[in-house]
């Protein structure tokens, strides 16, 4: 898209993205995940873009407004979504600036985001919808209100007895549904092979992000038997490169990476390296996932179920069915 000979106007607002009850991972319980949204006007077009950042690297919503700043005058004089990717690096400030830009460029040119992609037009996908790293106890409760869902995601914490107890409980409540296990950098390089014990005896189909960042080289010789993503491992283009051989799937998220237009860089680098993909989210409402939903379009496995657990999103109901996810372009990239 060429730069634009209209006035741009930038304005930038905080999500509270308050979740129904607090979510807990390796390490963290969330309450929230406060998210920026960007919008871009251009006479009567208006792009959107939420992002809620990437927590574990300090990315957060301050940081986020700040970083929006910085770049306000070249955003607002007509900077293009390729220039954006030089200006920035990839964070969650650039998503929302470059999911809004997309939105723009549709609306602008009467085309809608997933053809503008080249990608065909959009049908509904199987999501997983995750569970929290509770107590097994409190899980046999928890998975029966997922009795829509065809694929669950279980988050570990790396507790090895406790999680295999955690697989069982789920699988055994669902023994119908595709299940894979997050564990969130929880585990240690000793208890690998009890991780992959349990995952078999308990037919999971993915074990997402086992060891801490940085210490990918401990996975090379690492045969569960079970596909191995990667997440906090794999940011973005470059590290997807560099890291690409000690995985077998690569979790591309938006926020972490920067944005749609890199992410569909990902999704072609992933597969010319062999890699199975994955779109995932940082959370967010039912606008963050819109542009992952285009991504999805691309992947072998989705995981978008952001909205889902959020006391406040009144659109999560219209983009949720059957356990699929579908995401219509009236709500966004709409032509």
């Amino acid at each position: 898209m060429a730069t634009t000979t209209q006035s741009r106007i930038l304005t930038v607002e905080k999500a509270a993205i308050r979740f129904a009850e607090p979510f807990r991972i390796t390490n963290y319980i969330f309450e929230a995940m406060p998210s920026i949204i960007a919008r871009i006007a251009e006479g009567d077009s208006v792009g959107r873009g939420e992002a809620a950042g990437v927590y574990y690297l300090g990315d957060d919503q301050r940081h986020m407004l700040d970083t929006v700043e910085q770049v306000r005058a070249k955003i607002e004089g007509g900077i293009t979504r390729e220039e954006l990717q030089y200006l920035l690096p990839a964070c969650g400030a650039r998503n929302a600036l470059d999911c809004a830009l997309w939105e723009l460029e549709s609306l602008t040119a009467a085309i809608p985001v997933w053809q503008l992609a080249g990608i065909p037009r959009p049908k509904p996908l199987v999501t997983t919808f995750t569970l929290p790293a509770d107590e097994p106890a409190v899980l046999a409760v928890k998975v029966n209100r997922l009795s829509f869902a065809k694929a669950i995601k279980l988050k570990l914490d790396g507790s090895a007895d406790v999680d295999r107890e955690r697989i069982r409980v789920v699988r055994e409540a669902r023994p119908d549904a595709w299940l894979g296990v997050d564990a969130n950098q929880g585990f240690v390089p000793g208890t690998l092979d009890q991780l992959a014990e349990a995952a078999r005896a308990f037919s999971v189909s993915l074990i997402e992000q086992p060891l801490p960042r940085g210490q990918e080289a401990e996975l090379e010789h690492w045969r569960p038997a079970i596909p191995v993503a990667a997440d906090e491992s794999i940011l973005d283009l470059a590290e997807l490169r560099e890291r690409a051989r000690y995985f077998d799937v690569i979790n591309i998220k938006l926020d972490k990476c920067g944005g749609l237009t890199e992410a569909l860089k990902m999704e072609r680098a992933a597969r010319m390296f062999g890699k199975q993909v994955m779109v995932g989210n940082m959370g967010g409402s039912t606008l963050a996932m819109a542009p992952g939903f285009v991504l999805g379009q691309l992947c072998d496995f989705v995981d978008l179920d952001g909205p889902y657990g959020l006391a406040d999103d009144p659109l999560a109901e219209q983009i949720y069915k059957n356990g699929s996810i579908f995401v219509p372009d009236r709500l966004w990239g709409s032509a």
